[in-house]
């Protein structure tokens, strides 16, 4: 029980993202595709929880 509010919310977001266009930029998604994006070292500075950007709780 209780799985009726997560379903229809699951039901809405599948819907709003079959029937709604979305911006695409298809260009950008062909170079990510073939590798040619942006270098790994820029990518895991974006990254907060990198290996050198964690900070445990205590």
């Amino acid at each position: 029980m209780g799985r009726g509010r997560a379903k229809a919310k699951q039901t809405k977001v599948a819907r709003d993202l079959k029937y709604n266009s979305q911006e695409m930029d298809l260009d950008r998604l062909a170079k990510e595709l073939h590798g040619e994006g942006q270098n790994q070292q820029s990518q895991e500075d974006d990254d907060p929880y990198a290996d050198g950007n964690y900070i445990p709780r205590a």
